[in-house]
């Protein structure tokens, strides 16, 4: 079992900033791929991003590819997402996710963080 921790949100503007991070613990972070979601009010929970577990490979969703950026840091057990050039339709609670499969963490991630608000004002 792995427990996941996000951070990093807040309110932002239109066109600005933010990076979540993810600590990942209780199971070795390393092999796992992880990924991060978000779900908008009304809406059904979508994937955004996710990284393959050296950080060799990556995937996003059209609707942030060219704004958004997943990355980590194995040493450290922590999963970034830089996003740019943030708008409103991003508002969303930001979850971080893992899993030992490939398919598993663009579709159905077996681990969830409590997830972290975002909102971009326009």
């Amino acid at each position: 079992q792995v427990q996941l921790v996000e951070s990093g949100g807040g309110l932002v503007p239109a066109g600005g900033s933010l990076r979540l991070s993810c600590v990942a613990s209780g199971r070795t972070f390393s092999i796992l791929h992880m990924g991060w979601f978000r779900q908008a009010p009304g809406k059904e929970r979508e994937f955004v991003a996710a990284i393959s577990w050296n950080g060799g490979s990556t995937w996003y969703s059209d609707s942030v590819k060219g704004r958004f950026t997943i990355s980590r840091d194995n040493a450290k057990n922590t999963v970034y997402l830089q996003m740019n050039s943030l708008k409103p339709e991003d508002t969303a609670v930001y979850y971080c996710t893992a899993d030992p499969s490939i398919t598993a963490i663009r579709k159905t991630p077996g681990s969830w963080g409590q997830g972290t608000q975002v909102t971009v004002s326009s």
